[in-house]
């Protein structure tokens, strides 16, 4: 039932229930029909599964595979290293879950400890879990609401409801029947809701609904219904890893049969066969990723974002869309005067300038804004209060007039509080021989009390169409427009009714408020616009608003004239529907907590990546559904940061960016070890393939292929996680989401460098035998090796010159590779690794010639570079 639409007395019968409670009987009744007023978890996975589950990933499977084939062979070290990276990766995922887990916990400590009800006709403090629809809950200051209730009587109330709108402002609320059909939640002023904090005055309400049909019910619900999705990451690496397998098992097998009906020994083409098939399996890629995943994460935290869950750091160069929050995410969360309207003109309120005179409207103006307000002054510059008043007070001591001291001089000496009705309030002061009252609230309701209003040559009749138009505009550019009027009294009046006292004003007036954007929030989604990124604002404010900031800031253009919806008009249309519209919109105003998870899900149904930003209880379902939810440190709740991928820290969409340009570094930097690690193994395979196809002997013994696999997949690896960011990562457009890993070229660079390491190695081989070398394998072995450094040097950049990024600009790279050359070189020379490597010292000629002949990579993959940097060029260039 819609009980904001309902009055009293229908609610009454409805809820079988009266204006005297409950008596004890009928509340226990109710507690064995409708259960305790909690929220209810599902039962959960034990840690136990939760930790078996971690080892289900098809990758994990493959590695698990190839330690058993390592140990059957005598490679007991391999095993022991694969074993340890598997249980890492695997503690690591289990910590992953079992905190975010924790949301549900930390929306459990919302809910309010302790209520005051009437029961049998007189207030009763009781257990907030015992609460019952039917109760009457009475209602003040500092209490947590402890079920959702329809308000009956109110007195100055105002409730927190920012953990459930997202709007930081208290709203006023009053008891009168909303007649509009779906209201949305932050404008039902007759209803609180269970977890919002009333900040101000008293009240007294029904209870309409408990437990989990409660708001707060209806979150926790969807947050236990919605299954996390895979990163793209995790996607990306399950089907590499399938295919890698299916490739690696048919090269293995043709290798095997191929070198038996040569004339090798079984015995030994099984063994190299095996050897093969464990080089071949990228038993270091977990750990890289990994350790490439906390180096960013590390990093990040001094970009503000502080990551919650790993695969998130690589999550964010996948984003396509950013879903912002308005509120102090994309504005600075801090209401500022931004027009005046005095003396008959519309101006910025940076172009006052001040008189000084009590006769001045100007002055006048500033002078009520000062007065006729309740803000204090904190520690330093902190102001304490309401904000549009915080606003007023902040633009009258910028020009000059301090509260305190003002009050020495027009001391107050009465008031008429605010209230709902009224939407208005009047404070007197001593006013030079008299008094004056200064009244301020909405334009509408003082246009009906004032009768001139004040110009430069004096006091003039007000033209009501005239004030009227001024709010318009203002309202249009989404201000928030309060109308300031006066009235002098010679002495005090004896009537203080509103009636009496707020008639026959004199308007001096208006003031234009807005939360006004962050300074670098419009060059943040500027960025993403050239990153190929759209920005997406997500407001519980007004369409008007929510229009002008977008606007503002460049999300919005001015020829967007369907881009905004808001939540009633998106709650009239279907699933189907929105998402055909789904990508034109680009501001959402007045959303509740289940819009902005069909926000996610529709984008994410038309194959969208979705960075989702959120700080309320309502939107930790959301966050969690994203593909990278990120919750608000300094305003966010305990339940959104629980649910969230990524906190962040400054509250601030600039670090978003910034954490973006991150994860597609990370990205990119994974892409260049897959490349590596597949070249790598490529160039292996193909040399032990062609050389029995080529009537050459088995080039490379069981050790080699494991010492290559160790050496070249170990150290220069990991060095490329710490390779820089290239010049354009902020230029590309996003990654497509159904794009493999193998795309760009990566695939085909895998298959004809590995295929030119082979004829290299091949050659070398060929030409060492006719020449009679002993030492061949030797040479065959060492040249793999090195030209694998080579390679690794050259594909530190996809385009650029590795003379152009510079030799030292990856110091960890380059000293990964001189301690691989030098390692090498002790297999080669060091007398008693001879017998383990079965290896030989080569002559200064053979290592020179050894030497150069690796160099070829390095030097085809510069020149093949330099041809894509020519492609590039000729592209860009005017037809």
């Amino acid at each position: 039932m819609q009980w904001y639409s309902q009055d009293k007395d229908t609610i009454f019968s409805a809820l079988k229930t009266s204006s005297r409670g409950l008596s004890s009987e009928e509340a226990a009744a109710r507690m064995k029909q409708y259960g305790p007023n909690e929220l209810i978890e599902q039962k959960k996975k034990s840690p136990f599964i939760m930790f078996l589950d971690q080892f289900k990933d098809f990758m994990i499977l493959i590695l698990i595979a190839a330690s058993v084939i390592s140990g059957f062979i005598g490679d007991i070290n391999d095993t022991i290293a694969i074993v340890v990276i598997v249980l890492i990766n695997a503690i690591i995922g289990f910590i992953q879950e079992y905190r975010a887990e924790k949301a549900m916990q930390a929306l459990k400590r919302m809910a309010a400890p302790t209520a005051t009800v009437l029961r049998d006709e007189k207030p009763s403090m009781i257990q907030a879990s015992e609460v019952v629809p039917g109760d009457l809950v009475i209602l003040d200051a500092g209490r947590v609401v402890p079920a959702d209730i329809r308000l009956i009587e109110t007195a100055q109330l105002k409730v927190e409801e920012a953990a459930l709108t997202g709007e930081s402002a208290p709203v006023e609320k009053q008891t009168e029947v909303l007649t509009e059909d779906d209201v949305p939640l932050g404008d039902r002023k007759n209803m609180v809701y269970k977890g919002t904090v009333v900040t101000y005055g008293r009240g007294t309400g029904i209870v309409t609904e408990t437990a989990m049909s409660t708001e707060f019910g209806r979150i926790a619900a969807m947050l236990q219904e919605d299954e996390e999705k895979k990163t793209p990451l995790q996607k990306r690496l399950a089907t590499f890893g399938r295919k890698l397998a299916a490739a690696v098992l048919l090269i293995c097998s043709i290798v095997l049969g191929l070198g038996v009906l040569r004339g090798e020994s079984p015995v030994l083409m099984l063994l190299t066969a095996i050897s093969l098939a464990v080089a071949a399996i990228p038993e270091a890629l977990p750990a890289v990723i990994t350790i490439s995943l906390a180096l960013g994460a590390k990093k990040l935290v001094k970009l503000n974002a502080l990551i919650r869950k790993l695969p998130a750091v690589e999550t964010l160069g996948s984003v396509t869309y950013i879903c912002s929050d308005k509120t102090g995410t994309l504005t600075l969360n801090e209401m500022t005067v931004e027009e005046l309207f005095i003396n008959g003109n519309v101006i910025n309120a940076r172009n006052y300038i001040d008189r000084k005179d009590e006769e001045d409207a100007g002055y006048l103006l500033m002078a009520a804004m000062a007065l006729s307000n309740d803000v204090r002054s904190g520690k330093g510059e902190e102001i304490l209060g309401d904000p549009t008043e915080t606003a007023l007070f902040s633009i009258a001591r910028k020009y000059g007039l301090e509260k305190q001291e003002l009050e020495k001089i027009y001391s107050r000496v009465a008031e008429i509080p605010f209230d709902s009705d009224r939407k208005c309030m009047t404070t007197f002061h001593e006013w030079n021989d008299g008094f004056i009252a200064f009244t301020k609230g909405a334009v509408d309701e003082l246009l009906e009390r004032s009768k001139s209003i004040m110009m430069p040559e004096g006091l003039k009749t007000l033209n009501f169409s005239v004030i009227q138009k001024v709010n318009e505009d203002m309202t249009a550019e989404g201000l928030r427009v309060l109308c300031f009027a006066m009235r002098k009294w010679d002495e005090i009046p004896v009537d203080m009714s509103p009636e009496n006292v707020e008639k026959e004003l004199t308007l001096i007036g208006l003031v234009g408020m807005i939360d006004p954007p962050r300074g670098e929030a419009a060059e943040a989604v500027s960025l993403c616009r050239t990153a190929g990124i759209r920005t997406v604002m997500i407001t519980g404010d007004h369409s008007s608003t929510a229009r002008s900031i977008a606007r503002k800031l460049g999300i919005l253009e001015d020829n967007d004239g369907q881009a905004v919806i808001t939540g009633k008009d998106l709650d009239d249309l279907s699933m189907e529907e929105f998402e055909e519209k789904v990508e034109q919109i680009k501001v959402y105003a007045r959303v509740a907590p289940e819009q902005k998870l069909k926000i996610v899900k529709a984008l994410q149904d038309k194959g969208q990546y979705v960075a989702m930003t959120g700080d309320g209880v309502n939107d930790a379902p959301a966050l969690k559904r994203a593909d990278i939810g990120i919750a608000m440190g300094k305003t966010g709740t305990d339940v959104s940061k629980e649910a969230a991928h990524m906190i962040l820290l400054d509250d601030n969409f600039a670090s978003i960016v910034n954490a973006v340009k991150e994860g597609r570094k990370i990205y990119d930097n994974i892409r260049k070890f897959i490349r590596y690690l597949l070249t790598t193994n490529s160039g292996e395979i193909s040399t032990l393939f062609l050389a029995p196809v080529l009537g050459l002997p088995i080039p490379l013994l069981p050790i080699h292929i494991l010492w290559i696999n160790l050496v070249t997949d170990g150290l220069p690896a990991l060095a490329l996680s710490a390779e820089p960011a290239e010049g354009d990562i902020m230029k590309r457009p996003p990654r497509l989401p159904g794009e493999s890993i193998f795309a760009g070229g990566l695939g085909i660079h895998a298959i004809w460098v590995g295929l030119l390491m082979a004829a290299v190695a091949l050659f070398v081989q060929a030409w060492s035998i006719k020449s009679e070398i002993v030492n061949w394998q030797t040479m065959v072995f060492t040249m793999l090796c090195l030209s694998q450094l080579g390679h690794v040097m050259a594909i530190r950049s996809e385009q650029e010159s590795l003379f152009k990024i510079g030799f030292f600009s990856n110091k960890y790279l380059l000293g990964a590779v001189l301690i691989t050359f030098f390692l090498q070189l002790a297999t080669v020379y060091l007398p008693f690794l001879n017998p383990v490597f079965k290896t030989a010292p080569l002559s200064p000629g053979e290592l020179i010639f050894t030497v150069a002949m690796s160099s070829t990579i390095f030097i085809a993959v510069e020149i093949e570079k330099f041809f894509k940097r020519r492609r590039k060029r000729k592209l860009s260039m005017p037809n």
